[in-house]
């Protein structure tokens, strides 16, 4: 009895994974989206990039792919999450530097966008 309990707690543990990602795909959220162009590693361990094409958001999973859309010009570019922020209140997604020229926000600095996991 023990033994099958615990293959089912583990055979349950072994699939939060899964779900986790699930969940992931289901997200979406309009706010402010920032930049940053600075830092040495992020938050899953690689090395910043600051023209790569990436993110941070606070709570999404690392390695979720996450399409940012700029809300006045349209435009929308996909991103990995591979880092924690923005830590800025209202921010809802810190971009890498090079994710946020292919958006045409790096002269104003901030912009309102959706995001959406995909």
């Amino acid at each position: 009895m023990k033994r099958a309990i615990l293959a089912a707690f583990l055979v349950a543990l072994a699939l939060v994974p899964m779900f986790g990602a699930s969940d992931a795909k289901a997200y979406s959220q309009t706010g402010i989206a920032s930049y940053y162009w600075q830092g040495r590693l992020t938050a899953n361990g690689e090395r910043y990039r600051p023209d790569g094409i990436s993110a941070a958001h606070k709570t999404l999973p690392f390695g979720t792919r996450v399409k940012v859309t700029h809300i006045a010009s349209g435009r929308s570019i996909v991103v990995r999450i591979n880092d924690r922020g923005p830590y800025k209140k209202g921010r809802v997604i810190d971009l890498s530097k090079g994710a946020a020229r292919k958006l045409g926000i790096v002269e104003d600095g901030l912009a309102t966008v959706r995001i959406e996991a995909s």
